[in-house]
Formats: C-alpha cells, sequence, structure tokens
C-alpha cells in the first residue's frame, strides 16, 4: 500500500444512516488518510452531535431548520468549532464545500438528487450510494459527470462488484471490452420461499429483517420486494451503459458474490467478500489503492456452497416493473421511484398491505403519461405528478 500523500478531505452527505456509518468507521481506522470535513443528516441531531464530536468537520448540516438550530447550540456548548448549515441548500453547500475532494452521496430517496448533483457540479470525486440519483435523473446526471470533471465511483455491493470485474476502458462501450453480459446477484431477501399467501399479511418489522444485510428501513423493504434490484438494474444502465437485455439478475441467497462480469470468450469474472458494506466503501474511499476495511476475511470452507436460480417474477412483481419502466423510458423510472418511495412509506406506517406495494406502482406508470425527463425541472415535474398518483391510489386502497 502506497503512503498518501496528502489527507484527503471527505464529506459525507447522510452522515448518521447505515452507509454514513459504515463511511466514518473506515475513515476513523485511517486517519492520516482521510478526514471527514463535511457531515449531513436529515434530522437527528443526537447521532449528528456525536459524529461532530468524534471527527471535528469544519462543517455540517440537517436538512430540518429546527434540528440544525438544537445541533449548533448543543456543540457550542461543548466547544466543538463547526459552522453549521441547514435545508436543502446548507445540505447543498456542504456537498459541494472546498476542502472535500471526495463525496459519500447516501442520502437515501429522491432527497439526495439535488446535493449529489452538486457534488458533480463541483467536480468533485463522488461516490454514490443513492441509486435514485441516476434512476430518477440518469440523462442529466451523467451529462453533469462527463461535462464537469466529476469522478463517479458506485457503493452498492454490486455495481462496485460489477466496477471492479469490468476492464478499464469500459466507459467507451461494452463491447470494446468484449463484455456479454452484466449478472446482478440478488439474496432474495427475506421473502424468497415466503408461501405466497402470506405476502398479504407481512408486517413491517418482517420485512425488515433482512437476512444476511443490515440495512435502513427503507432499502430493507425495498428488498424485500426486489424493487431494490429492479432500480440497480436501472442504476447499471446509466453507470456502464449496458443495454436491458445485458444486465441479469441472479438470486444467490449466501450474498457472497456480489456480482459478475460474463465476457465475449466465456470467461465469468466474480467479485466476492463478506456482506459488509465497509468493503465497497473502502474500496472506493482509497482507490485505486487498496486498504483495510475492518471487515472479517471470507472463509469459502465454513461457508462450504454457494447456490443460484433465477428470479420468480410472480413473487417479486417489481422487478419486472423496473425493466418494463427502463424500456419505456422518458419519464417512467421516475414514476417507478416516486410510487415506490410512496408505497413503502404507507407500508411502513402499517396504512397499505405490503403485496399492495407493487400494485401502486403499476398502476402509476399505466396511468403516467408520456413524456420527457431531459433536464432537472422535468425530472421533478415528473416525480411530483407521480407522487399525487401514488397517493391517490393509496387513499383509495385505505379507505
Amino acid at each position: 500500500m502506497t503512503t498518501p500523500t496528502h489527507t484527503r478531505g471527505i464529506a459525507v452527505l447522510g452522515s448518521t444512516g447505515s452507509i454514513g456509518c459504515s463511511t466514518l468507521d473506515v475513515i476513523a481506522r485511517h486517519p492520516r488518510q482521510f478526514r471527514a470535513v463535511g457531515l449531513t443528516a436529515r434530522g437527528n441531531v443526537d447521532r449528528l452531535f456525536e459524529q461532530c464530536v468524534a471527527f471535528r468537520p469544519r462543517v455540517a448540516a440537517l436538512l430540518e431548520p429546527a434540528a440544525a438550530r438544537e445541533l449548533r447550540s448543543r456543540l457550542d456548548g461543548a466547544g466543538v468549532d463547526c459552522e453549521v448549515l441547514s435545508g436543502p441548500e446548507g445540505v447543498a453547500e456542504v456537498a459541494a464545500v472546498g476542502d472535500a475532494d471526495t463525496v459519500m452521496a447516501a442520502i437515501v430517496g429522491a432527497a439526495g438528487l439535488a446535493p449529489t448533483l452538486a457534488a458533480v457540479r463541483a467536480g468533485k470525486r463522488v461516490l454514490l450510494a443513492n441509486k435514485e440519483a441516476l434512476v430518477m435523473a440518469g440523462a442529466v446526471f451523467m451529462d453533469a459527470v462527463e461535462r464537469c470533471g466529476a469522478e463517479l465511483l458506485p457503493i452498492d455491493s454490486e455495481h462496485n462488484a460489477v466496477f471492479q470485474c469490468l476492464p478499464a476502458g469500459f466507459r467507451r462501450g461494452l463491447e470494446h471490452g468484449g463484455v456479454r453480459r452484466i449478472l446482478l446477484t440478488a439474496s432474495g431477501g427475506p421473502f424468497r420461499t415466503t408461501p405466497l399467501e402470506r405476502m398479504a399479511s407481512v408486517t413491517p418489522d418482517e420485512a425488515c429483517a433482512h437476512p444476511n444485510w443490515v440495512m435502513g428501513r427503507k432499502i430493507s423493504v425495498d428488498s424485500a420486494t426486489m424493487m431494490n434490484k429492479g432500480l440497480e438494474v436501472i442504476e447499471a444502465h446509466w453507470l456502464f451503459g449496458a443495454a436491458p437485455d445485458r444486465i441479469e439478475v441472479v438470486i444467490h441467497p449466501q450474498s457472497v458474490i456480489h456480482s459478475m462480469v460474463e465476457y465475449d470468450d466465456g470467461s465469468v469474472l466474480a467479485q466476492l467478500g463478506n456482506p459488509d458494506m465497509r468493503t465497497p466503501i473502502a474500496h472506493a474511499l482509497a482507490y485505486p489503492e487498496r486498504i483495510p476495511a475492518g471487515v472479517e476475511r471470507l472463509d469459502l470452507t465454513r461457508i462450504g456452497t454457494l447456490s443460484f436460480e433465477p428470479p420468480d417474477l410472480v413473487r417479486f412483481p417489481c422487478l419486472g416493473l423496473a425493466y418494463q419502466a427502463l424500456r419505456r423510458g422518458g419519464g417512467a423510472a421516475i414514476a417507478l421511484n416516486a410510487a415506490n418511495e410512496c408505497a413503502v412509506e404507507r407500508f411502513l406506517a402499517r396504512q397499505v398491505r405490503f403485496d399492495r406495494i407493487p400494485v401502486v406502482v403499476e398502476e402509476v406508470l399505466d396511468r403516467l403519461p408520456e413524456g420527457r425527463a431531459d433536464s432537472l425541472e422535468e425530472v421533478f415535474a415528473t416525480d411530483e405528478h407521480a407522487r399525487r398518483l401514488a397517493y391517490g391510489i393509496l387513499d383509495r386502497l385505505a379507505a
């Protein structure tokens, strides 16, 4: 490992979530190589306060103004010199802060799009853990990466695995590197073998009990419906320039192989590791170097067997809907994401059944008029329209 010539400044957007906390864990293991210079959260004052005390960032931001005022007061009382900002503008300012050359984009959902774009437009190295940025605004986002000289590194374990397995010149087109297919692996979540008649009575706690990964509640529900994998298919399309028929999903319950790349000569390259997000985080933070991440070593003799099966689209209709939205283009992927966010929100609040999530998404896609999404204004207009449709459908289902 090469000794770093300077300490890299890191801004962590969504620092109090699971990806943010794992990022700070890796940073703490390498204080000579990385320094957290900016942190943001939605409203978790307690955890952000603890992080500011531990990492002493130059600036922090909370989306909720009242929470920002509380944080400012508590940091002043603790003698911590840290500028505190608030609102979407404050979060975007942290994303573009001058002394951060790297930005971890880990804000969940559509709320992460604007600050992630701010980091891209500032020409940062962006570690992308927010898949909605590409799902909602893939063309706009990738155009900004190109124009602004930003560097984009994927953090999702699947896309990071694909990135590690692709040839160096893949951005010129997969065909130039002899790539035939991208194989995204999926665990199948907690309901891979659950009887279909049980799906209507699934509880939020059951949906969030992922067998292999520790994640936030929203992404855990997406994993349980396999919408998460559908969003990853759309993300892979934009990240790697892959057509829908070159992206295949394979159920792999052990979550040891994180994804694979198949080449024209018949070779299949895979990236393996224990299911711990610190591995892709450390890979992207130090890229192209390799650093310890605090992850337990993989013992294949203890695992013994690796198994694979095709996804069941009757059990997991959200995956099929994602492919449908990707092929349709325009604003379909935006509507897919928005409707899903609304439905998952109501499911977690116990206001709609688990098996109604794909029903809501499909109806929104069916009712959404054809349209373009070539600008942020069009993206947000489609997102707002889809959410109105979704909430109307959810209100009808709850009546």
